[in-house]
This record gives structure tokens, C-alpha cells and sequence, in this order.
């Protein structure tokens, strides 16, 4: 065997650093290793040379979602948190800009739209000051993507927020929001609690196990299958960016730069109306309706996340099988207040009387009185209120001294009948 050939780094070793002879001892050793190995097939390896001054998780690496810029622009957001010891001002755009060496506003944006949607960024809060102005936004940045359960409860308007992205204006969004709300509905399909708990040890294997061929696995919030056609709508929206970029390329400079004039005009520092402003008009509501086409009617209780996956359930189920259970949910809130143990998971209650009704066990129970009272609500509305017809109108001043007078007429009459004397009275 050749001796292997090294060059000038062990020459004058007076002058290295006692940090690089202490490398060139351990790649000394990894050449020893190498040599002994009875491999044939050739390997190249590493090492790193340098303090491990910063650490990311392997999940923000692997995602098989998101796209470089996507990462890096999380990984920027997490060093700024990092230096502030976890509470800290959210970076903008230009900062973000700077550190990510990305120079349009609007691919930040759209970054951050997408890791609002993928679960590894939430917008907990928006603030505003006593005087109703508002002050900012509340954003917390995870080490990996949240169940939907915990999604819900942080972001009140995550469920919103997606059904708006899938018409936002950059097709990326479009499609990973869409994906996510697939993924949903596939979940329960399948008859998946989506709410329920899950084992942080368990969503990871599930992650990992998802990268290998034919594993049905799932990655955190996508299943198998959403993830399969968003990458093949992320090959289909590439050919058609290198379309549009030849053609672009091809066109006249004064075209192109009107082009970036417009693109920028639109953009705003704001990341909310970044994220929500559509160029189509697009329901943010997943509507579903009862027996005859009829609005289905919530409990209170349901904040607007939960009346989306509500309404994502439900619409698995006949129409009007949709209300009872609706009015089952009700009457079991109601019952809290009367001794009966508290719900704490709605939206698992909810999928256990969706899941009994598809087996055809479901017995209205609670509901009942619900229901009935609803129903005489809306018996007592089509009667409508008991109106005085001489009163409908507004009184005018000329009739309101005629009522006067021929009020003041009977009272005198009835004196007279009873004896009394207008000095009786002013005594």
C-alpha cells in the first residue's frame, strides 16, 4: 500500500496553532482508519475544525416540505431569539434579508406564510394598546412542527389563515396550505383523531419513517400521499418558473424592470397583510349545511378554529345527520353547569359522536332539549313581536297635546265623580 501523501501542514509546527496540531493528529488517525478499512469501493470523509457555535434541529433540516429559503429564513429567526435569551423582538424583513442574503421582500413573506402554515412558526397574538391601535404581533417559533391541537390553541386564526393562503398570490403558498388542509381532511377520513394527544416520540418516528421508500408513514402535519403530489406540484411549478424566467429573459429591460416595479409595489412590511392579501376573492370558511340546505347552528362555546375542523368532520356525514350532533355537543356544554364532568378536547368529543354515528349508535340524548328549544325560538320569531297599531307610527307633537288634553279631561271627570276639588289635589 502507498504511503499517503501529505502536504505542507506538517511543515513548521512551531508556528501552528496547538488547535491544528490537534487536527492534523485526528486526520493522522482517520488516514490509519481508512488504510486498514478492507473496503474497495473509495469513501470521502470529514472533518470540522472549528467550536460547534450554534446547533439546529436535524427536523428543520430534513423537512421534506420546505425549501432552502424556507429553512434559512427559520434558522435566522431562531438566532435572534437565541441571542436574546428567548424573548425578543421579532427580525424584519430587512434584517431577515440581510442574514439570509435573500433581497425580495416578498420570498420573506412567503417564507414566513409557509412556515406559518407547516406549524413551524405561529402567530399567537396580535396587540394592541389601550387606545385600540394596533402595537404588533406575538410569534413563537417551535423546534419542530406542532401538532394541529396545539396549533389551534395557539393561533386563533390558523384554520382562517389557511383557507386564505390557498388563494394568495404566490402559487407555493397556495399549494402548501392546500396541502396542509388535505392532509386534514384525509386524517379524517381515515377516522384519525386530529385533536387527539400524541406521543412527541411517536410523531418523530412517524417523520423519519416517511422518508423511506414505501413506508406508510406520515411527515408531522402531511400525510404520505399530500406530501407525494405537493412534490410533484413543486416539479410542475418549477418547469413552469423556468418558463416564465426564459421568457422573461427574452423580453424587452424596459418590461422586465416595470415588472420588479409593480412586485415591490405590493409588498408591505406588514407580515399579516403579506400572508392574507389575495388578488381573488376566497372563502375563508369551510361551509357546511344541514337537512334542506339549512345553516348549521354551533355552540357558542366552538372559537372559529374549532367550527372549521367541526365543519371539515361533519361534512363526512349526511345532512341532516349534522345538526344532532351539533345539538348533542350543545347539550353536553350545558350540562357542565349542572354537576356533569367538563369537556376538555371539543373537537375529540365531537369526532366521538361523528364516529358513533357512522356505526349507527348514535342516540340523541342531551341534544334533545336543544333541539326543541331552538325550535320554539323560531316559532316564537315567525309570530313575530305584539305590536300596537295606534303606537307603530312616531307620535307627533300636535297629537301627543291632544293625548294630553283628552287625558287631563278624563282625570278631571273622575274628580268630580269622587268628590274632589282641584284644591284637594294641589294639597
Amino acid at each position: 500500500m502507498m504511503p499517503s501523501v501529505r502536504g505542507p501542514m506538517n511543515e513548521m509546527p512551531g508556528s501552528l496553532r496547538p488547535e491544528t496540531l490537534a487536527l492534523d493528529a485526528l486526520i493522522r488517525e482517520i488516514i490509519a482508519k481508512v488504510e486498514a478499512s478492507e473496503g474497495e469501493g473509495t469513501s470521502d470523509r470529514m472533518v470540522f475544525l472549528g467550536n460547534r457555535h450554534q446547533s439546529f434541529p436535524t427536523a428543520v433540516i430534513k423537512d421534506r416540505v420546505l425549501e432552502p429559503v424556507d429553512k434559512v429564513v427559520w434558522m435566522v429567526i431562531m438566532l435572534a431569539v437565541r441571542e436574546t435569551g428567548g424573548d425578543t423582538a421579532f427580525p424584519g424583513y430587512d434584517a431577515i434579508g440581510q442574514m439570509a442574503n435573500v433581497s425580495s421582500r416578498s420570498t420573506i413573506a412567503r417564507a414566513i406564510a409557509i412556515l406559518r402554515a407547516t406549524r413551524w412558526l405561529s402567530l399567537c397574538a396580535r396587540v394592541r394598546r389601550a387606545t385600540g391601535r394596533f402595537h404588533g404581533n406575538v410569534y413563537a417559533l417551535h423546534d419542530e412542527p406542532v401538532p394541529l391541537v396545539d396549533a389551534l390553541h395557539l393561533d386563533a386564526d390558523y384554520m382562517t389563515f389557511l383557507g386564505s393562503a390557498t388563494g394568495h398570490g404566490h402559487a407555493r403558498v397556495r399549494a402548501v396550505a392546500q396541502s396542509v388542509l388535505d392532509s386534514i381532511d384525509e386524517d379524517i377520513e381515515s377516522g384519525r383523531a386530529i385533536c387527539g394527544q400524541e406521543h412527541p416520540i411517536e410523531r418523530r418516528l412517524e417523520s423519519r419513517a416517511v422518508r423511506e421508500d414505501g413506508h406508510p408513514r406520515r411527515f408531522f402535519s402531511f400525510t404520505r400521499n399530500v406530501v407525494r403530489q405537493l412534490h410533484a406540484k413543486s416539479g410542475e411549478l418549477q418547469q413552469g418558473q423556468v418558463s416564465h424566467d426564459q421568457i422573461s429573459n427574452s423580453a424587452k429591460s424596459r418590461v422586465r424592470n416595470s415588472s420588479v416595479q409593480i412586485s415591490n409595489s405590493s409588498s408591505c412590511s406588514s407580515y399579516i397583510n403579506k400572508t392574507t392579501t389575495t388578488h381573488t376573492a376566497v372563502s375563508s370558511n369551510f361551509v357546511v349545511t344541514g337537512e334542506g340546505d339549512q345553516p348549521l347552528v354551533y355552540p357558542k362555546r366552538l372559537c372559529d378554529n374549532h367550527r372549521e375542523i367541526a365543519a371539515r368532520y361533519l361534512s363526512a356525514l349526511a345532512p341532516e345527520q349534522r345538526q344532532p350532533i351539533l345539538d348533542e355537543l350543545e347539550g353536553r356544554f350545558r350540562a357542565e353547569t349542572k354537576g356533569m364532568k367538563p369537556v376538555y378536547d371539543e373537537i375529540s368529543f365531537l369526532h366521538s359522536l361523528c364516529k358513533l354515528t357512522r356505526q349507527g349508535k348514535f342516540q340523541p340524548n342531551l341534544g334533545i332539549k336543544v333541539r326543541d328549544g331552538r325550535r320554539a325560538g323560531k316559532r316564537l320569531e315567525c309570530k313575530g313581536p305584539a305590536t300596537n297599531p295606534a303606537r307603530s307610527s312616531k307620535e307627533t307633537d300636535e297629537q301627543r297635546q291632544k293625548r294630553k288634553a283628552a287625558s287631563q279631561a278624563h282625570i278631571a271627570e273622575m274628580r268630580s265623580l269622587l268628590g274632589m276639588s282641584d284644591k284637594t289635589e294641589k294639597q
